[in-house]
């Protein structure tokens, strides 16, 4: 049973991934153009070059499209995380001690998703896994004509 639960590993890592960059974009995109509900949760946007608030909306837009694909992962949720993290305790931790007395829990739970993104990569099914393999396939040549001459 631990066989089969661990060569499934590297899918249920991908899909972790997939849905977590796509609610972190989905994120983005509702401060930055007031799709799924906006910023306010009225359609409302978060103004254009405003600290934290648009900058954040950027973060999330990209960094989340980004993990959601599977390319350039640990470096994107590494950014990403950071910003959960500078979210959490910059804008909600002044407002209370506890995520949910302070509302919290969001920035809390991606800040925590994103770095475990950081030191797992990417899973199954992402752009970093089939460049990496395209990558392989062509350096194998080299290697094996690198290992006759010595």
């Amino acid at each position: 049973m631990t066989g089969r639960l661990n060569s499934a590993q590297p899918y249920a890592l991908g899909l972790f991934r997939i849905v977590v960059g796509l609610l972190f974009a989905c994120h983005g995109a509702s401060s930055l153009f007031g799709v799924l509900g906006g910023a306010d949760g009225e359609g409302g946007t978060v103004p254009a070059n405003t600290w934290p608030g648009w900058y954040a909306a950027v973060i999330q837009l990209v960094g989340g499209a980004l993990v959601f694909l599977g390319l350039g992962t640990r470096a994107a949720a590494f950014i990403a995380s950071g910003s959960m993290a500078y979210a959490y305790f910059k804008v909600h931790q002044p407002e209370g001690l506890w995520p949910m007395e302070n509302g919290g829990e969001p920035s809390a739970m991606f800040c925590w998703a994103l770095l475990l993104l950081v030191f797992t990569g990417s899973g199954a099914l992402g752009l970093d896994r089939l460049f990496s393999r395209t990558r392989d396939k062509a350096e194998q040549p080299e290697r094996e004509a690198a290992a006759v001459a010595a």
